[in-house]
């Protein structure tokens, strides 16, 4: 799919969500989730691409694949996170968003201290 697809798509959505919005708010959010999910879904082929990509770089290169891994995860997570707190901000619930943001902060935090732990001990034996 190329960007014109999701564009139009959007734009279809946005204005249904618009005339629905006047008579039923309620279906107009359920549209809404909808319409983001539907794009969210028909971009994980590029994902799983990108994702694929990656792999090959790392194993050329003989990294770690497990680190490689992990920060995928990591961005999955800040993709993941990002399209859940735009979700709540859509519905007016800033304060929701809020902890969503936190929650995903703290997730990629937790999935790092692997990675980080590695570099800070090549760090110390290292140095004198």
């Amino acid at each position: 799919m190329n960007i014109m697809t999701f564009v139009a798509f959007a734009i279809i959505a946005t204005v249904l969500i618009v005339i629905v919005k006047q008579q039923k708010p309620e279906i107009a959010m359920q549209i809404r989730v909808a319409a983001a999910a539907l794009i969210f879904l028909a971009l994980a082929s590029s994902i799983y691409y990108i994702m694929k990509i990656f792999e090959d770089l790392a194993l050329q290169a003989n990294l770690n694949i497990v680190f490689l891994g992990t920060i995928l995860r990591i961005i999955g997570i800040a993709y993941i996170t990002e399209f859940g707190a735009q979700i709540c901000q859509d519905a007016n619930e800033n304060a929701l968003a809020n902890k969503v943001v936190l929650a995903g902060k703290t997730l990629m935090l937790i999935l790092a201290i692997p990675i980080i732990s590695t570099i800070l001990k090549t760090l110390i034996t290292i140095l004198p």
